[in-house]
């Protein structure tokens, strides 16, 4: 298994983290969402990095006492690799280390990997958005977790 280190993202990061978006979503963000996320107080954003190279990365907005997943990747080069759950677990314990109490996201339902692995990870589904991702107008599973 590869040696992966996760911390706080930077401005730095944005380039790779963007290449890792675009790889892994049909719709994905903007590179200077990305950039703005950095300088957003809100906004806290995690890396993974192997090989001298970010692999991974995953954000959430901090908001009073929930915290709300914004995207979660892993390079496809370093998939299958438990490095999503790990990535996952840090967001959970970087909430937790800032009292949030419940973590909210939103995934496709067409993306079972995911679902698999937020369960796994103790989300569970709490509604539907419908109609939330533009490219294909495909609803989203909601789910959560208490902390």
């Amino acid at each position: 298994m590869v040696e992966v280190q996760f911390r706080k993202m930077t401005r730095d990061d944005v380039d790779e983290v963007y290449a890792i978006e675009t790889e892994n979503f049909s719709y994905p963000w903007e590179k200077e969402a990305f950039i703005e996320e950095c300088q957003n107080d809100m906004a806290y954003y995690i890396v993974g990095v192997a090989e001298k190279k970010v692999v991974a990365y995953g954000g959430m907005w901090l908001v009073l006492d929930e915290a709300n997943i914004t995207n979660i990747a892993v390079r496809k080069k370093f998939q299958s690799q438990k490095i999503g759950k790990r990535l996952l677990e840090t967001m959970i314990e970087t909430a937790k280390e800032r009292k949030i109490k419940y973590m909210f996201l939103e995934v496709r339902p067409s993306n079972e990997r995911a679902i698999f692995l937020y369960k796994k990870t103790g989300f569970i589904p709490c509604g539907i958005r419908p109609e939330y991702y533009p490219d294909n107008n495909e609803n989203a599973v909601l789910m959560m977790r208490l902390l």
